[in-house]
């Protein structure tokens, strides 16, 4: 019975695969670019170290929950909360997940594009020579401000993405994960190996790997538990989705442990990356992230502008950003598409193709709001919906998830579910508190007071 389902509705081909399909859902700009840029306004390797902890702690505790009850009912968020608990208000948790995913896409997908526009940028030698502050950030506004070649990146971001779900979970993500999973591991260990051989990378890995304990403070564990916990993207349903497509023979805590892992291991080696190389170069310092409010667009390529073979370093680090974010939106997309294939029974394609479109004009206004039409630069669109849809929709997914598989599902049952795969599960007493306990406590702080950290 449970293979004619998992027929039915896809299955992964092997255990690698998914947890190279899911990590890949974990790994994205948060990793390469946002990881790198809160170590730099939080002080360092504290924060990566407070990072890491939280990972282990709350991440690696709500992905556990997430992927038991995506086995357990084989179905997408809707579905899931639905088959535990019929009839009830918890299923709006899930469609709150497919609509959050949607609008997550929708401007994710933006800043994927400008990733491939200076992609083909950097080829074309537009960072070449001297590149200063003043005239990087007027390439990157000029960029932006073009709304033809803004609305080109993101229909081919969302067009790519959609082809590759709408040929279903073995011919879509898997085959894609395979390919694109390899690619982002090796370029992004043979950028750390050419950023650590740099004249000056001791300091910048100095900076990075050696904790100065007297520079942690409640926000530096804010920051570093909100990213552990937004980097994973578990409040979406993403992760739901993903196991539902999983054999009962999986064991859910080493698939678990081993995307986390992943996850951790590429925002730490995007550190190394990004430190020696920014401290090779002449006057560029980490506090020069807060200035520029990010570090792809508007530092990066002052960097490569001055550093030894920085035309061919550029160009494999943007083409890294584009395939991690491309494993992103792929992930993001299956969410909603999976709703519609299982619960109104439209056909793949059309589901993909009809969200995929969805996506892309809910896009617009977030593409255009960085001086390409000016009502939505006023309205801060992108920003706005950033803030709401990244942080506070996915912490209340997350929460919800917490809640409802420690006092809804209870974790007897969740537990019940883990075994399959894995009898002797030995961190339970563990993670029966953490699921219980400390995450729902966490996530509730990062709610309450995530106005007054974010600014």
């Amino acid at each position: 019975m449970e293979s004619q389902e998992l027929d039915k509705r896809g299955r992964w081909g092997s255990k690698v695969v998914f947890i190279f399909a899911a990590a890949g859902s974990a790994i994205g700009l948060g990793n390469i670019w946002r990881f790198p840029m809160m170590v730099g306004l939080n002080g360092g390797a504290i924060f990566v170290l407070v990072n890491i902890l939280a990972i282990i702690l709350i991440g690696f505790t709500v992905m556990l929950a997430a992927f038991a009850m995506g086995r357990h009912t084989k179905k997408n968020p809707v579905g899931a909360y639905n088959a535990i608990k019929p009839r009830s208000p918890w299923k709006l948790a899930g469609y709150m997940g497919v609509f959050g995913s949607a609008c997550i896409l929708s401007f994710y997908g933006v800043v994927a594009g400008w990733a491939l526009g200076y992609f083909y940028k950097t080829i074309g030698g537009v960072f070449k020579g001297d590149i200063t502050w003043q005239s990087s950030d007027a390439i990157f506004s000029s960029f932006a401000g073009r709304p033809l070649e803004i609305i080109f990146c993101l229909f081919v971001i969302i067009g790519l993405t959609t082809f590759v779900i709408s040929k279903g979970v073995r011919a879509g993500i898997e085959r894609w994960s395979k390919i694109l999973m390899p690619v982002l591991f090796g370029l992004i260990i043979l950028l750390a190996i050419r950023a650590v051989t740099l004249p000056g990378a001791a300091t910048g890995l100095s900076y990075y790997l050696k904790p100065d304990f007297s520079k942690f403070n409640m926000t530096v564990l804010f920051f570093a538990v909100g990213q552990a916990f937004f980097s994973l993207s578990l409040g979406l349903g993403t992760m739901i989705t993903y196991a539902s497509y999983l054999p009962k023979s999986d064991n859910l805590v080493s698939s678990a442990g081993w995307v986390c892992f992943f996850d951790s291991l590429i925002a730490i080696l995007a550190g190394i990356i990004i430190f020696p190389t920014l401290f090779a170069t002449p006057g560029i310092t980490p506090d020069k992230f807060e200035a520029s409010g990010g570090l792809m667009f508007q530092v990066f390529p002052i960097i490569i502008s001055k550093i030894p073979g920085g035309y061919f370093f550029g160009i494999l680090f943007f083409f890294l950003i584009l395939v991690a974010a491309l494993t992103s939106t792929i992930s993001m997309l299956e969410v909603p598409v999976a709703y519609f294939v299982d619960e109104r029974n439209w056909s793949r394609k059309k589901a993909a193709l009809l969200v995929g479109l969805f996506c892309f004009f809910l896009g617009l206004p977030s593409g255009l709001s960085h001086g390409g039409v000016d009502i939505f630069t006023k309205w801060n669109f992108m920003k706005n919906m950033d803030l709401l849809f990244s942080n506070i929709v996915l912490a209340l997914g997350a929460l919800i998830i917490a809640i409802f598989v420690g006092y809804v599902w209870r974790v007897k049952n969740a537990l019940k579910e883990i075994s399959f795969g894995n009898p002797r599960f030995k961190l339970k007493p563990l993670w029966v508190f953490n699921i219980k306990f400390l995450a729902p406590v966490v996530i509730i702080i990062i709610l309450i007071f995530i106005r007054t950290f974010a600014g």
